[in-house]
């Protein structure tokens, strides 16, 4: 009614208007279609997209040239001359980065039929896009830090900077295969004790389902950080890396070894820092070292063996004014590499003053050194008894690897490192019977031992070493020999697993094998020396018997001294299979060591810790090698 009482221009108005406002709205949606449906694509375009990370680009891999092989018959030991150690050929210091090759950047399983099955999916782009996008994961990280710091003979001026951490080339794959699977498997067993009844302690006590504390420092935690990251174990490592951030805390009022805290703590924030590119760890590095420096305030320069990290004093063991030769030498490592990050000369010029001070020591026999060496007088004490086994082995050890971190100029390092192999084939060299089994024995007033602890099984893999860095092909020859004893020390037992100490037949007797062990030493602790010295062997020979042997040791460490409810134990009986006794005790260098050695000797992949870029020190913890500036 209301529409007939308008007028007919009133009805013609209105009409008007509803048609323009419908010819307004059709152009409007016309003119926003294409930009809508962009913005749509542009969305979901972005939701397949891997996101960029800032700081990160591609590097090639490098490739590790191709190793040494020495023959293995060992007939004879030539000397070698301690006066004029070996003119090396031109040895390449190492190149411009360092690379680490972890596997979980696609991780995928190859089996023993040759089949490949996923372990974990990697990080993929869009599979429609044109353009080809790079794959980053977290643990496709190359490591470049800047190594502009000249080695340790030259004054370090400015700090150096902070590592770099960049992506890889995914592009190939890292296979990882059955027995990696284990090794990690394995570690994940020996985590879950700890994290359940250790968490932030020292040890596992797995039996008990409790820890024990040395330093009370989280030493497990620490020891195996770099462990975490090599075998890719992502969640655990960032969950160590929260307890390092919120509860690692060194002023505290604790007496602290100093070896034992510079190769497990140091050199465990100092690897994983390089690994990881994460400067947390080395600003705790930087706090641990520091804490430690009181040490080195003796009137000698040889460092007590005990600090007080939170009071800043220093001591030596209750029972003697004497530090053992192996802890005083087997610290620089790790503090000449703190000097070159941090910038600060202090650390490396007192760990550089003692070996300085040792190379002028008289009381060697052809190179070895005595076990013993006081903090006052700076003189060896407790002279004639030789012995590459405990508190003396590390010596021997980072005499060659400071000649490698250092760029290989510090002769005076090479010098004792020859003299010292020279004294080993002389006077502790011998050979076992049946078998004859070349082992080293120890040295007493003149007296030879034919005793021999499972720590100088290290050896093998140190001789490796030096050959492959250009030393004489004797020492594979002797390594090869070595190596193939402290494999028997394993095979010959009851449980397939070494004891602690051996001593071997010189003789020949009908129904005697060539080890025997004492009541007192057929204890196991999980040691790691045999595999790393396998490690070494096979990433220079290629030879597959050594991941054998390997493999045949985890399994025993899983049929003897696997905990069901998390860890493993060390054992009392290793010549007990239906009793080992267990101990209840996980160390801690079992995560941080053995089982990374053990994953690393499963590895066919050289970049995989590349031993032409990087050095591990005595704890397993690798450190990069330095380049010249």
């Amino acid at each position: 009614k209301k529409w007939e009482q308008l007028s007919r221009l009133q009805r013609s108005i209105i009409l008007f208007l509803f048609a323009f406002l419908a010819v307004c709205g059709v152009i409007s949606y016309t003119s926003m279609e294409e930009p809508w449906k962009s913005l749509i694509n542009k969305s979901l375009d972005d939701q397949r997209t891997e996101p960029e990370i800032p700081g990160l680009k591609l590097a090639n891999p490098a490739v590790l040239p191709a190793p040494q092989k020495a023959d293995a018959n060992l007939e004879d030991h030539p000397e070698l001359s301690p006066q004029k150690p070996p003119k090396l050929p031109h040895v390449r210091r190492g190149p411009s980065n360092l690379q680490i090759k972890p596997p979980w950047r696609d991780v995928r399983l190859k089996t023993q039929h040759g089949t490949s099955r996923a372990v974990e999916e990697p990080v993929q782009a869009d599979k429609e896009e044109k353009t080809e996008k790079s794959v980053i994961s977290w643990r496709g990280a190359v490591i470049e830090p800047d190594q502009s710091t000249e080695p340790p003979s030259s004054k370090i001026k400015e700090p150096e900077k902070p590592s770099s951490v960049e992506a890889e080339d995914q592009k190939e794959p890292v296979p990882i295969n059955d027995r990696q699977v284990a090794v990690i498997e394995a570690f994940r067993h020996a985590w879950k004790g700890y994290k359940d009844f250790a968490w932030g302690h020292d040890e596992l006590k797995p039996l008990s389902k409790s820890y024990s504390e040395w330093f009370g420092l989280g030493l497990t935690l620490i020891d195996a950080l770099d462990t975490m990251w090599i075998l890719g174990l992502k969640e655990e490592f960032e969950e160590a890396r929260k307890w390092v951030a919120n509860d690692l805390v060194f002023d505290k009022n604790v007496d602290v070894n100093l070896f034992e805290s510079t190769i497990r703590i140091l050199g465990g924030l100092l690897s994983t820092y390089h690994l990881s590119g994460d400067s947390l760890f080395l600003e705790k590095a930087k706090d641990i070292g520091s804490r430690l420096m009181p040490a080195f305030k003796t009137p000698s320069k040889i460092p007590y063996s005990d600090v007080n990290i939170g009071r800043g004093t220093a001591h030596p063991p209750r029972w003697t004014s004497d530090s053992t030769v192996a802890e005083v030498t087997s610290i620089q490592l790790e503090f000449r590499e703190l000097s070159r990050l941090t910038g600060d000369e202090k650390f490396q010029k007192a760990v550089d003053d003692v070996m300085k001070h040792v190379h002028t020591l008289s009381g060697k026999n052809d190179g070895l050194v005595p076990m013993f060496i006081n903090t006052n007088s700076g003189q060896f004490t407790h002279l004639g008894v030789y012995t590459l086994g405990a508190r003396a082995d590390s010596y021997y050890e980072y005499l060659l690897k400071q000649w490698i971190q250092g760029g290989k100029k510090e002769n005076e390092l090479l010098e004792d490192y020859m003299r010292a192999i020279e004294g080993v084939k002389k006077h502790l060299l011998q050979r076992s019977q049946p078998k004859k089994l070349t082992f080293v024995g120890e040295l007493a007033h003149g007296h030879f031992s034919a005793k021999m602890d499972h720590l100088v099984c290290f050896l093998p893999g140190t001789l490796a070493l030096g050959a492959h860095n250009g030393l004489t092909a004797d020492h594979m020859k002797l390594a090869e020999a070595l190596i193939e004893t402290c494999y028997q020390m394993y095979a010959q037992v009851e449980t397939g697993l070494s004891p602690e100490i051996v001593h071997f037949n010189l003789h020949a007797q009908k129904g005697h094998k060539d080890v025997e062990i004492k009541p007192a030493d057929r204890h196991n602790l999980l040691r790691p020396e045999t595999v790393e010295s396998l490690f070494y062997m096979y990433r220079f020979t290629g030879d597959k018997k050594y991941q054998d042997w390997g493999w045949e040791i985890l399994q025993n460490f899983n049929k003897y001294t696997r905990v069901p409810t998390g860890g493993y134990t060390s054992i009392n009986n290793v010549q007990n299979p239906s009793n080992p006794e267990p101990r209840d005790k996980m160390e801690s260098f079992f995560l941080g060591e053995t089982l990374k050695y053990m994953f690393l000797l499963f590895s066919d992949d050289i970049d995989l810790i590349n031993l032409d870029k990087y050095v591990f020190n005595t704890e397993a913890h690798p450190l990069p090698i330095w380049v010249p500036a």
